[in-house]
């Protein structure tokens, strides 16, 4: 499974994202993905999973607790999942990781970030004035 994610870039505080992972190799649709982010000097954070299907999604409580800033969606018939971001913040400021559970039985978001056995090579978002 290779992920290949993009998107990133530098932007203003108060702007929108949209981070794309472009997944190839195994069935896909099968697969639970996830987006992680890392600051420097701070350990990987997980910022929203989603299930094979899409029904399922998972933010953990650092990030339900901005108010829907972020919105994780998929679309298994281009093999891609995308991290929405909203009103950016330089806190936000990253290297985000997409990531896939391959081996997730269920049709639900995988919660751990120890679930998820392939990792893309990260995409830079700065978020600055």
């Amino acid at each position: 499974v290779q992920l290949q994610a993009s998107g990133g870039g530098l932007v203003q505080p108060g702007d929108s994202l949209r981070l794309s992972c472009a997944a190839s190799g195994g069935t896909f649709s099968r697969y639970a993905m996830g987006w992680f982010r890392q600051a420097p000097g701070k350990e990987r954070e997980f910022v929203a999973g989603i299930s094979w299907g899409g029904g399922s999604t998972y933010y953990p409580p650092s990030i339900r607790s901005q108010r829907g800033r972020f919105a994780i969606s998929r679309d298994n018939a281009k093999s891609m999942v995308y991290l929405q971001m909203n009103s950016l913040k330089p806190e936000d400021t990253a290297v985000y990781y997409c990531a896939a559970d391959i081996n997730n039985p269920l049709d639900i978001a995988s919660l751990q970030m120890t679930a998820y056995d392939y990792w893309g090579q990260g995409t830079q978002v700065t978020v600055s004035s």
